[in-house]
């Protein structure tokens, strides 16, 4: 691997962002009590949340390098969605509160706004955010690396909108314009946040993974010269790139040297069509008993979807 072209690994990505981020809050919180700035304590205040974003991501890229165990077949990989889960209810809780503090300034606003404060250290954290957001987008595709991405690069595009409000108070002298901005970034924060909410509730509840059609997957195997019937499919995800399924398939009465290689067509199917490398698949040569919950058709009848 050529030196300049290094990518660095997650979790050393998320450690200098850690750091990063730490500096420019206390840069954030000094600059906006001096600036009398809501909008850059809002900042402060999203950039807390992505402080402990990043932290309870490093902790998540750890956990998930921990093997399975007798106790945790699967491993640790949903450790990264419980991390993602919980940065994004902070995010929407920071949220409200800028919108509340937000409305506090409009209905009694400041005497005075420091916009050339605002500007210089809303320059300041684009900057870094935009470095910080770059380096995690290509660090990995994990929903846990994603989500402290989606924090920096929400961060990135809030401060530019900073940087134009201070712009404009400065031109118009009209000090509403940063309580509109902390509207405005709130908005964004509760947007990003809400997002990561969907997408980790649906793994922890054991959704159909995003982009996945059980109709369209069941298809795809009954296509599969030998395949009767597919019935009691789950699809789920275990990580947020580890999917899994298990379903019941319906076949001839052959050999088991016949049934080895329809079991090794589905496998392939869902590998290259689906990304599905983590199957439990059962076949079934007569219907199966009631108290498995699933009947299939008598011999020589198809079952049409």
């Amino acid at each position: 691997m050529h030196a300049g072209h290094r990518h660095r690994s997650p979790s050393e990505v998320l450690r200098i962002s850690a750091f990063v981020t730490l500096a420019y809050i206390a840069l954030l919180v000094i600059a906006g009590i001096r600036a009398n700035s809501l909008a850059l304590l809002s900042e402060a205040g999203h950039n807390v949340s992505d402080f402990l974003a990043l932290l309870l991501s490093l902790a998540a890229v750890y956990l998930q390098t921990r093997p399975p165990s007798s106790t945790k077949t699967f491993g640790y990989d949903r450790a990264g969605v419980v991390a993602a889960f919980i940065n994004a209810i902070t995010l929407v809780g920071i949220a409200f509160f800028i919108f509340y503090e937000a409305f506090h300034r409009l209905v009694s606003p400041p005497t005075h706004v420091h916009a050339r404060a605002i500007m210089i250290v809303a320059a300041t954290g684009m900057v870094m955010n935009g470095i910080i957001a770059w380096l995690l987008y290509r660090s990995s595709r994990d929903v846990n690396i994603r989500s402290a991405f989606i924090h920096m690069l929400g961060d990135t595009l809030s401060t530019g909108a900073v940087i134009v409000g201070g712009w404009a108070i400065l031109i118009t002298g009209q000090v509403w314009i940063d309580s509109a901005l902390s509207v405005g970034i709130g908005a964004l924060i509760l947007w990003s946040g809400l997002g990561i909410v969907r997408e980790t509730m649906n793994i922890l509840l054991e959704g159909t993974p995003a982009g996945m059609e059980v109709d369209e997957i069941a298809s795809a195997i009954s296509a599969i010269m030998g395949v009767n019937e597919v019935h009691d499919l789950h699809v789920w995800s275990i990580g947020s790139n580890t999917h899994a399924l298990s379903c019941h398939i319906a076949i001839e009465d052959i050999p088991p040297s016949a049934s080895e290689r329809i079991l090794r067509d589905v496998n392939d199917c869902l590998k290259a069509k689906f990304r599905i490398f983590h199957t439990t698949i059962q076949f079934e040569h007569v219907a199966c008993e009631v108290a498995h919950g699933c009947v299939i058709p008598v011999s020589g009848e198809e079952s049409h979807h």
